[in-house]
C-alpha cells in the first residue's frame, strides 16, 4: 500500500530526520548505563548540551598515533583522549550533529554542487575536511577515519584506504546518495555502494547497505515502511533480520533493545534494533526518536538511520517544529519544498 505523502516531502524528511534523530542523541551518545543516563539527563525529550563527566565514556583507553603528521585528525583534541570521563562530543552545542553527520553535509554539498557524485572530488574534500584543524569541533573520531589516514599517509591512494568494518555509522553516509538518486535505484546503489566502500568493507557492512537500501528506497517511492520490512523479516533474505521481530512489538522497547538486541554499535544488533524501532513507532517519527535516545547505547548511529526512515515515510512536516527549527545547522537543502 503506498502512503500519501509526496516524493519530495519524503526525500527532505529522510534527510531532515536523519540530523534530528542523531542531534537528539548526541548529549547521550553511548550511554550503557540508563540509569546514569536518566541521572545526568533525565528523560530527553529535546535537544541538549552535553556534559561532562560522561560515566561511560571510554576515551580514557582509546588511543591513536598517526603514522606522520599527514595522518593528524585529532590536532587539538588528542589532549582529551586517553582522559576519563570525557564526553565524546564534549564541545557541541544543543542541536549540534556529531562527526558522521557534518560529513553527510560535506556529501549534500558535493552533490549540490557537482550534480551528481564522483568519488575522487568527494575524497579530496573528505580529506580536506579531515586535516584541517578545528572543521567540525567533535571530540571523537571514529575508529574507521583513523584507519583511512594512517592507510593514506602510508602512501596508499584514496580509493584503497578503507578497512573491514562492522559499525552502523558507515551505513549513514549511502542515506544522502539513495535520496539523491532515489529516482533511479539502480544509480543509487551504484553510488551508494561505492561511497560506503571507500570506508568500510566487509561482509557485514555489504549486509547492513543491502538492507538499508532495500527498505530506504521502496519507501522514499512512496511504499508502506511496515509493509516493506514486514516483507524482509518473512523473506529471511537478509542475515541481519533473523529476529522475529513482528512479535516483538508489543514488548518493551528495554528489553528488545538492550536485552535481546545489544544497544551498541555493531551492525548485527544495531541494524535490526532499528527494523525494530521502524516498525514499533513508524506513525510517529517523534516518540520514535525519543524512545530511540532514552535507550542510550550507540541512539546516534540508530537515530540517524532511523531518523531517515521515519522522515522517509512520513514525510517532512512530520517532526515537531522545535526540532526542526533547533537544528544548530541545518541541512542543506537539495529539493524545494
Amino acid at each position: 500500500m503506498a502512503t500519501s505523502v509526496d516524493r519530495q516531502s519524503r526525500k527532505n524528511g529522510a534527510i531532515l530526520g536523519m540530523y534530528v534523530g542523531d542531534a537528539l542523541a548526541m548529549p547521550v551518545h553511548w550511554y550503557y548505563d540508563r540509569r546514569a543516563l536518566a541521572r545526568d539527563y533525565g528523560r530527553v525529550t529535546d535537544y541538549l548540551a552535553p556534559k561532562n563527566p560522561h560515566p561511560d565514556s571510554i576515551l580514557w583507553r582509546s588511543a591513536y598515533t598517526p603514522v606522520n603528521a599527514k595522518a593528524d585528525i585529532l590536532h587539538d583534541q588528542d589532549r582529551f583522549w586517553g582522559r576519563p570521563g570525557v564526553h565524546y562530543h564534549q564541545f557541541l552545542q544543543a542541536g549540534e550533529n556529531t562527526l558522521n553527520l557534518k560529513l553527510c553535509t560535506l556529501l549534500l554539498n558535493h552533490l549540490k554542487k557537482n550534480g551528481g557524485y564522483d568519488a575522487d572530488v568527494y575524497l579530496a574534500d573528505y580529506i580536506a575536511f579531515m586535516t584541517t584543524p578545528g572543521s567540525h569541533g567533535d571530540t571523537y573520531v571514529e575508529e574507521y577515519h583513523r584507519h583511512f589516514f594512517n592507510n593514506l599517509a602510508s602512501g596508499k591512494p584514496p580509493r584503497a584506504c578503507g578497512v573491514v568494518e562492522k559499525h552502523i555509522s558507515g551505513i549513514i553516509g549511502m542515506i544522502p546518495l539513495a535520496v539523491y538518486f532515489a529516482e533511479d535505484p539502480d544509480q543509487a546503489r551504484r553510488a551508494a555502494f561505492e561511497h560506503l566502500g571507500h570506508t568500510h568493507l566487509g561482509a557485514r557492512m555489504q549486509a547492513a547497505g543491502e538492507l538499508l537500501m532495500d527498505v530506504l528506497l521502496p519507501v522514499l517511492g512512496g511504499e508502506d515502511l511496515v509493509e516493506v520490512i514486514a516483507d524482509k523479516v518473512r523473506r529471511q533474505d537478509n542475515p541481519l533480520l533473523g529476529h522475529p521481530l513482528m512479535r516483538w512489538l508489543d514488548d518493551p522497547d528495554e528489553i528488545v533493545v538492550g536485552r535481546r538486541l545489544s544497544s551498541a554499535c555493531y551492525v548485527e544488533d544495531a541494524v535490526p534494533a532499528t527494523a525494530y524501532l521502524a516498525l514499533k513507532y513508524h506513525g510517529d517519527p517523534t516518540q520514535g526518536l525519543i524512545a530511540n535516545t532514552n535507550l542510550g547505547g550507540d541512539n546516534a548511529g540508530r537515530g540517524a538511520l532511523l531518523g531517515a526512515l521515519l522522515g522517509a515515510a512520513n514525510g517532512h512536516g512530520a517532526f515537531p517544529e522545535p526540532w526542526t527549527k533547533g537544528l544548530y545547522q541545518s541541512p542543506p537543502k537539495l529539493f524545494g519544498g
